[in-house]
């Protein structure tokens, strides 16, 4: 009897903090709202209801891989709970895998037949696999491909006498030119297209130059300041340079990778960032992160707004450079930066990373998936991706990293952080997020960190986001993906 009624009451409790968990919810308050789900689990693990919420919770933190867990045992639980496949199915379609998705949504139309909006996202799902399925028919072979930027010749586009908008004297891209140009952007009008040919094809030869992993030295007594995702969130990239000055050799930058995707100023931060390569080759790094892909840019936005902006051959040479970018940087020999984070196994190199051959689209295992995709985990050793990409690594994974290469800090980004950073694994590991309140609903702050030579001690500035024209973040995403935004 007694047990009966200790039932009861954990029932009853567990209901109780998932009412909590689903106003943490609303609030935008992800986090906060899958601890709640989790205790509420600990009382009742038997509700599919708590493990469809706390999965849906972890979509919006882009953590798929548990999403897709979450749901799964939500289905486990009841067969019949449509909502534990919807939210696997929109888990799978967020990493691009539709054909899974497909099949979820299936699911969820058989069990809701008459559910017009099942109907809907259904149709949707099986035009993207027909998409998917002739685009791997027609697609020409990796050793046949020939590159889109040796058929391009800038110099013979007309730029006609109405065009009043920055424009490049001759081959230099200048100071001059730069502070035109983003103040255009800032008033919404575009670069022509000439110009974005010009910038492009310049930052591909100056990347294709570059190894995997990047050595930077910076002399004692100067700055280096390193930021984080932006995700096209170009009127916020501008008050960094507001804050922070725009670079210059004396002002040198990193941009750790994610500069594209579903903010939706993506080709106007692409373009300034370029820009600014072409300008100072030292006063500009960039990195690539795991956004800097076809897969992620067919689904995020960034394909569908650069052929809005700019065209289809544009499409298929930002796809190009992005295979050129480095990987890693190590400032002073002490800072290791990098997009996503550390291995699946010990002993990796520094001699390993500039060993990779990185001109190709990312791989879905190995060191470069694992660079672009991994995160930090406060348990000490290896765990599964909450991504469904790449791993979770512990402190003890750091420490023996750092140990091996003698070097002091890992700078990593990949993660939105409440206050736009984190330090983590005994102060060895840092990561830093500069696209403040993320897609206009996470109410974080950015940040970037400047570091002084020679001791190189972190200065991390947090700031928060500014206004934007009337755009919405995802505006140029996958039709199927806003469904779910």
């Amino acid at each position: 009897m007694t047990s009966m009624i200790e039932s009861d009451l954990k029932i009853e409790r567990a209901e109780e903090i998932k009412v909590l968990a689903n106003e943490a919810f609303k609030a935008n308050k992800f986090s906060q709202a899958i601890d709640l789900y989790s205790q509420a689990i600990e009382l009742n693990g038997l509700n599919a209801v708590y493990w469809a919420n706390r999965a849906f919770a972890h979509t919006k933190l882009e953590q798929y891989g548990s999403a897709i867990q979450d749901s799964s045992i939500a289905i486990e639980i009841d067969p019949r709970y449509s909502k534990g496949y919807y939210r696997r199915g929109a888990a799978y379609l967020a990493m691009g895998k539709f054909k899974e998705a497909l099949k979820d949504f299936q699911q969820v139309k058989r069990i809701c037949p008459n559910d017009p909006d099942a109907t809907r996202k259904l149709k949707e799902c099986e035009k993207a696999v027909q998409k998917i399925r002739f685009e791997e028919a027609i697609a020409v072979h990796e050793s046949e491909r020939h590159s889109v930027a040796d058929s391009i010749d800038f110099h013979s586009i007309e730029v006609d006498a109405q065009y009043t908008g920055a424009r490049i004297e001759g081959e230099v891209v200048t100071l001059e030119f730069v502070k035109k140009m983003m103040n255009d952007f800032k008033n919404q009008k575009h670069l022509h297209k000439r110009y974005a040919y010009q910038i492009v094809l310049e930052t591909r030869q100056l990347l294709q130059a570059m190894p995997s992993l990047v050595d930077i030295t910076i002399p004692d007594r100067c700055n280096f300041t390193v930021c984080g995702d932006v995700h096209g969130q170009f009127y916020d990239l501008l008050n960094i340079f507001e804050l922070n000055g725009l670079p210059s050799e004396e002002n040198p930058y990193l941009f750790n990778g994610d500069f594209v995707d579903r903010g939706s100023f993506s080709v106007e931060v692409i373009l300034t960032l370029f820009a600014l390569k072409c300008m100072c080759p030292t006063a500009m790094y960039l990195s690539r992160g795991n956004h800097e892909s076809k897969n992620m840019n067919k689904i995020y936005g960034f394909e569908g707004e650069v052929r809005s902006k700019l065209g289809e051959t544009f499409v298929e040479l930002f796809a190009e450079v992005f295979c050129y970018l480095p990987l890693v940087h190590v400032i002073n020999e002490k800072v290791f930066v990098v997009h996503g984070g550390l291995f699946s196994v010990d002993g990796v190199k520094l001699s390993d990373i500039r060993a990779i051959d990185r001109v190709c689209e990312p791989p879905e295992e190995g060191l470069m998936c694992e660079l672009l995709w991994s995160d930090p985990q406060p348990q000490r050793g290896r765990g599964p991706s909450k991504r469904g990409v790449g791993l979770s690594f512990g402190e003890d994974v750091t420490e023996r990293f750092l140990q091996e290469n003698n070097l002091e800090l890992i700078v990593r980004s990949h993660e939105v952080k409440d206050e736009g950073y984190e330090i983590e694994h005994d102060g060895k590991l840092i990561t830093v997020f500069s696209a403040p309140n993320y897609c206009d609903q996470m109410g974080n702050k950015g940040a970037f960190i400047r570091f002084t030579a020679p001791d190189l001690k972190p200065d991390i500035v947090s700031f928060s986001a500014v206004p934007h024209p009337d755009v919405k973040p995802m505006a140029y995403a996958n039709n199927f993906l806003r469904m779910f935004s």
